[in-house]
């Protein structure tokens, strides 16, 4: 949401609230202080426009609770000729600004514009910077390709509604670790996050999992058990691979949906519940849909939010970030700090496809930490020719790894760089001042790899 304006004159905040969604922005209103902060408590707002005489709570008190969420929402303060005394002690108490009344609209929309930029630097992002990640405990989603800012961005806008958010993307992308960026940026941050993979659970136990059961229900049912609905009441519910849900469970999903209560199995009693839903999967749904394996109208209830999370062959600039930070936390667990990625370990990681996307480069640089003996991680310890793309025969098949490890690995950094070589000449369709070029090396250097690795 982006504007609360908080004002008890009906006529002044009518005209305040059509002025500012004249200009494209999201506004909520409040009659008076205390509905103020009963809506500050219940959403995030980029800003709030406060009147300060108002009643039962007053704007300084309004002011106070706007700045202390987190991130901190910006507060412009409106005031009556003669009392600019108190518009200034609100500046001191930290508004960005204040309008005398009668309001002009031209000087309010140019305060609300220079508001809402400063704002936005603030927010820009967040997800993405570590220092800021610390700061308001976010997870860590690391990268600077402009397809994961596109992702990250949106999310921060989704995340301070209460929309149903759907994930999309190929398996190993991240999308757990985006659910829980949108739970800690929502105002629910402080109430349960619970997380349920459906394609994990057959589907005779998922109903359980789901709404719970009463004693008695059934065979071995000696005690109700609660499910992950009532778990994440108040909270967030995250149902990953949401596509193999079972057609009868997809219906009742959709009814705790769109009714807010269910009942557990065995039950009577309708228990209501107040969730945020976040959902995921690896295939399209919209697809899914069409081929009539999955509910239209539940489909329609969940594509509020979509987004599509990029595979790493698509963010290839991100990948030596990625695995620098998985570097730094596995070596910092295994007691082995300083260890680093060889130049040649790189070019490897850059050349592979990485059809598990982040977790497979995860698993890959864990288990290298693990086999490294020295001060570098060299392409040995990737072991990533055991996973050779789409099916293929992986290119360092010509470099065996038995003998000394001195030895392998010097077969793989030259099985490496053959493969880079002919890879760039490729690409420059043979011409080999473009190619070299491209591997950032020079004319005499280049020839002398090709002759060394046997390429014409």
């Amino acid at each position: 949401m982006d504007i609360l304006i908080v004002e008890d004159k009906a006529s002044l905040r009518k005209a305040l609230v059509e002025a500012l969604r004249g200009e494209g922005y999201s506004v909520e209103e409040a009659a008076d202080g205390a509905a103020a902060l009963e809506h500050l408590k219940a959403r995030r707002f980029r800003l709030v426009l406060t009147d300060l005489k108002l009643p039962k709570k007053d704007g300084l008190e309004v002011l106070e609770a706007a700045r202390g969420v987190d991130p901190p929402s910006a507060v412009v303060v409106m005031t009556a000729y003669g009392t600019v005394g108190d518009a200034v002690r609100a500046v001191k108490g930290g508004a960005v600004d204040f309008l005398e009344k009668p309001v002009d609209i031209e000087r309010l929309l140019a305060v609300v514009r220079r508001a809402m930029r400063e704002q936005a630097l603030l927010y820009e992002h967040l997800l993405l910077k570590e220092e800021m990640a610390e700061r308001y405990d976010l997870p860590r989603i690391v990268g600077e390709s402009e397809g994961l800012k596109e992702v990250a961005a949106a999310l921060q806008k989704a995340a301070t509604t209460d929309a149903t958010v759907l994930l999309q993307g190929e398996s190993g992308t991240g999308k757990e670790l985006f659910a829980h960026a949108v739970h800690a940026l929502s105002a629910r941050k402080d109430a349960p996050f619970v997380a349920l993979n459906c394609a994990a659970i057959p589907d005779a136990l998922l109903e359980n999992e789901l709404f719970g059961h009463e004693k008695g229900s059934y065979t071995g049912a000696h005690e109700a058990r609660i499910g992950k609905f009532e778990l994440a009441h108040r909270g967030t519910l995250f149902m990953d691979e949401i596509s193999e849900l079972h057609p009868n469970l997809q219906g009742k999903v959709l009814r705790v949906i769109q009714e807010k209560t269910f009942e557990r199995i065995g039950g009577l009693a309708s228990i209501e519940v107040n969730v945020r839903l976040v959902v995921a999967t690896n295939r399209n749904l919209e697809e899914e849909t069409k081929a009539g394996r999955f509910r239209e109208d539940l489909f329609y209830r969940l594509n509020v939010f979509p987004l599509t999370v990029p595979p790493l062959r698509e963010r290839r600039g991100d990948i030596l970030l990625l695995a620098a930070h998985f570097l730094e936390r596995a070596a910092r667990q295994a007691g082995k700090k300083g260890l680093s990625l060889s130049g040649a370990a790189e070019e490897v990681l850059l050349a592979y496809d990485w059809p598990g996307n982040v977790r497979e480069l995860q698993n890959a640089v864990e288990r290298a930490v693990i086999l490294a003996d020295g001060e570098h991680i060299e392409p040995a310890h990737l072991m990533l020719e055991s996973a050779s793309s789409l099916g293929e025969k992986s290119w360092l098949a010509s470099a065996p790894l038995e003998g000394a490890l001195k030895e392998a690995v010097e077969r793989v950094k030259n099985a490496v760089e053959k493969e880079k070589i002919v890879r760039a000449l490729r690409a420059a369709d043979g011409d080999a001042a473009r190619a070299a070029k491209a591997l950032g090396l020079g004319a005499k250097t280049f020839a002398t790899k090709c002759r060394t690795h046997g390429i014409s």
